[in-house]
């Protein structure tokens, strides 16, 4: 690797960081906002609004894995979808036509499925490496 491509790599390793950084604080940011704002208010805490701090939970998460694993699991980001959709449906269902709450529904079952599809593949892709450097470390001795 060239000295210009190490420096690009690395400017980008610390962009990708900061970024993260940045996602971090809007969503604690976010989060303090909300629930500051439900104190303040006399109002009840509805399900829709569990949802939305399970979303920012789950966006956390998402940043704390990819510092723990040094990559992002496909399967966070849809899970994190289907917790936004359900919201969406909780918040939204009153009044609509109900042929969109089937749509929604759908949209959650397709994404339950994504992410279990890619969790498999995902622990198929770990198995294989982890035989690849088996039978890597027997071919050494």
């Amino acid at each position: 690797m060239s000295k210009f491509d190490e420096i690009v790599s690395l400017g980008i390793i610390n962009l990708e960081r900061l970024l993260l950084l940045f996602i971090v604080a809007g969503t604690v940011w976010a989060a303090g906002i909300d629930i500051l704002g439900w104190f303040d208010s006399q109002d009840k805490m509805a399900l829709s609004d569990l949802f939305l701090l399970f979303i920012y939970a789950e966006i956390l998460g998402m940043v704390g894995a990819f510092y723990r694993d040094n990559r992002i699991p496909v399967t966070l980001p849809l899970i994190i979808a289907i917790t936004a959709l359900t919201r969406m449906i909780v918040l939204t269902t009153k009044g609509s036509d109900p042929i969109y709450i089937v749509y929604e529904s759908l949209g959650i079952l397709f994404l339950a499925l994504s992410a279990i599809v890619l969790s498999f593949k995902d622990k198929m892709s770990l198995n294989k490496l982890k035989e690849s450097r088996r039978k890597y470390r027997s071919d050494d001795e």
